[in-house]
């Protein structure tokens, strides 16, 4: 079984700090942005994280609100 990344953790406490007050700032969604980069390479779980994140902007879950 394949080790998950830390940066695919530091990933998920972020998006899941967002996920439990369902709001983000410019400056959280710009943190998770940057962690996703920071390693140059975005692997499946960080790619799946993203995806669930987007999706929950998208359909309204999590609302950005001004920093």
């Amino acid at each position: 079984m394949k080790k998950v990344s830390e940066s695919a953790t530091t990933l998920k406490n972020l998006i899941k700090h967002a996920i439990d007050d369902l709001e983000v700032t410019p400056a959280e969604y710009q943190k998770i942005m940057d962690c996703a980069h920071a390693d140059g390479h975005i692997d499946k779980e960080e790619e799946a994280l993203l995806a669930q994140f987007q999706g929950m902007l998208s359909n309204g879950t999590i609302k950005r609100v001004k920093g």
